[in-house]
């Protein structure tokens, strides 16, 4: 069996086990949102899995792993302060509100599996480039890769920290953060997230077949703006929230621009 199958077949059957534990926790705590908690260290799971059945790790493989585990673990320790034990997130309170008899094990192919899949799918980049040596040195797709990556961590990372800190402040209850990145696009983390995405399939552009792992940031960037980001988030909410109405006539929706001016 080729290394690049035997990686694959060991990172699949780590997802299957991984997922199927936050399905179990899931179960104890009745609550299917811990499945976001585990999204970004899914990831860090997975490209430690093929750096295990790559070739002698360069300063290629070094800067990917590196920047993944970063991005993934940071996501995942944010999500944690800020969701565990503020119940289930309404999305997934809707879903088992439909089928509250059978949501329990449903969940488990509909959330759990479903977003291993896609870890594994949008993975694609690491998987090719931790089994396929680099060029020698440092390569312009990674110095350019790199600088994206660090442009998308301090919009996510920097866009989480200030809506924390503005939601930490009971002065600013019911009102519309839009200061900070968040005065020049609507969603800084999720325009961060993609930018970072697309920082890893540039980096593994310096690897034989990395070029043929460009449907993994597309595929990112279409949950981002049309499934599970951008367009689920605002789908009602200039109805619960009639401020935001404003915020959305003059502040792009992802990617950032100077904001319109009141009139």
């Amino acid at each position: 069996m080729s290394p690049l199958m035997s990686a694959a077949l060991t990172a699949s059957l780590a997802v299957l086990i991984y997922m199927t534990l936050f399905w179990l926790v899931s179960l104890w705590r009745r609550d299917a949102s811990v499945v976001d908690i585990g999204w970004g260290p899914a990831f860090v799971l997975v490209a430690w899995i093929y750096r295990a059945h790559g070739p002698e790790m360069d300063i290629h493989h070094l800067v990917l792993l590196v920047l993944v585990t970063v991005w993934g673990l940071r996501l995942g320790i944010y999500l944690f302060v800020r969701n565990w034990g503020k119940g289930e997130d309404r999305r997934y309170a809707k879903m088992r509100a439909r089928e509250p008899n059978v949501f329990w094990w449903r969940s488990l192919p509909m959330i759990f599996y479903l977003q291993g899949v896609l870890v594994l799918v949008i993975s694609a980049p690491h998987w090719v480039a931790q089994l396929e040596p680099g060029r020698p040195g440092w390569g312009y797709w990674e110095v350019i890769g790199v600088a994206l990556w660090l442009i998308g961590f301090a919009f996510e990372a920097g866009g989480d920290w200030q809506l924390a800190r503005f939601k930490a402040n009971p002065d600013n209850r019911g009102k519309v953060m839009d200061t900070g990145f968040w005065r020049y696009t609507r969603h800084p983390n999720y325009f961060g997230d993609c930018l970072q995405w697309w920082a890893f399939y540039i980096i593994a552009l310096d690897t034989p077949h990395g070029w043929m792992t460009l449907p993994a940031p597309i595929l990112m960037t279409f949950f981002l703006l049309k499934v599970s980001g951008v367009s689920l988030l605002e789908k009602d909410i200039g109805e619960r929230r009639p401020a935001y109405r404003d915020y959305i006539e003059r502040t792009p929706a992802f990617v950032p621009w100077f904001p319109k001016s009141k009139h």
